[in-house]
């Protein structure tokens, strides 16, 4: 689904991302995992093209291919892009409006406006979010009232609404109680069934209960990338090693 291939990325003069090379498989849960500062959200934004809105931040090598098109060649619609590519960001972030236009938001940008087609898909996003039980009789209501992980959940569901192919999360249980939390990971498994989902996190637990694959990243390099159990059980590098017995120095 998502071909890294030997990408560099820069904020201004800076290099942040070192030659990168990665195949991510569809319908499977991939983690980035490493240090603070070590390049993975930057990564993880490259597959959205979203650090195109920070002032001096570009490619200056390699390409990122999605189902065969590189999305920084220049004809490519970023508002395409990221409808296809959707995001969930670390602090859960519902617009001041009902549940219900928060998840159908999304779909009214993009031109939907017959209501039974807005309601299905509002339907749809919620059941995909496990959300619908908990909210079916309260679309209405503003979506400020719901608890943080019903909110996490509600932009989850706001993402799917539009049925992207490639799902991002950046740290999606870091603001999170240990319930809410164990809540999303159990819907990011399921997620897969019907989406590319690469998740980045701090919580290296979070990441062999969720992700079929996972990638060390240090200092802008992706230092080892494999099965998960390989990367926990036996990895290859010392400096894997090292992070992931937590003797990272």
């Amino acid at each position: 689904m998502i071909s890294v291939r030997n990408m560099d990325f820069n904020y201004g003069t800076k290099r942040a991302l070192h030659g990168i090379n990665m195949e991510i498989p569809s319908r499977q849960v991939t983690a980035f995992i490493g240090p603070s500062g070590c390049g993975k959200s930057t990564l993880l934004r490259c597959f959205n093209r979203i650090n195109d809105r920070i002032a001096g931040a570009h490619i200056s090598g390699g390409q990122v291919v999605i189902k065969g098109k590189n999305i920084y060649d220049a004809d490519v619609d970023t508002t395409q892009l990221r409808r296809q590519v959707g995001m969930v960001f670390q602090k859960y972030n519902p617009f001041p409006k009902s549940i219900y236009e928060n998840v159908v938001y999304g779909l009214r940008i993009n031109g939907v406006k017959k209501k039974s087609d807005l309601d299905d898909a509002c339907e749809y996003a919620l059941k995909a979010a496990a959300l619908w039980e908990e909210c079916k009789d309260r679309l209405k209501a503003n979506a400020f009232g719901l608890s943080g992980g019903q909110m996490q959940r509600l932009c989850i569901a706001r993402a799917v609404a539009v049925k992207p192919d490639v799902l991002l999360m950046d740290e999606p249980c870091s603001a999170l109680d240990p319930i809410a939390t164990l809540k999303v990971e159990e819907l990011i498994v399921d997620l897969k069934k019907d989406y590319t989902v690469v998740i980045v996190t701090h919580n290296m637990q979070q990441a062999r209960r969720v992700a079929e694959l996972t990638a060390f990243m240090y200092l802008g390099e992706l230092i080892e990338f494999a099965e998960t159990d390989q990367i926990f059980g036996n990895p290859q590098q010392k400096k894997t090693e090292d992070y992931v017995r937590g003797q990272f120095s």
